[in-house]
């Protein structure tokens, strides 16, 4: 049986704010922690759709849609900064 971690410190102690990538503070229960976990799930279920598409066009749009929202994820724990253009949003569209 491999080693089982039990108890995990971060040292900021639980204030109920997450780090951003910023370095900023949010509330765990914000709209942009939510909206992450959103990303990241859609982002996880696009991945399984992709894993079983056969190589093509449909496929190639949907590993690029993928990128996309794993730039999406970064822009929203980086507020300041820009990842998707507005090109890219009106492709998505």
């Amino acid at each position: 049986m491999g080693f089982r971690l039990s108890k995990i410190y971060t040292r900021t102690g639980d204030s109920g704010t997450t780090g951003m990538a910023d370095g900023s503070r949010v509330s765990k229960d914000s709209l942009r922690m939510q909206a992450i976990g959103e990303v990241d799930e859609l982002n996880s279920a696009l991945g399984i759709v992709i894993n079983k598409c056969a190589a093509g066009d449909i496929r190639e749009n949907m590993l690029t849609i993928q990128h996309d929202l794993f730039n999406l994820g970064g822009q929203l724990a980086m507020p300041d900064y820009e990842m998707l253009t507005h090109e890219r949003i009106e492709w998505l569209e």
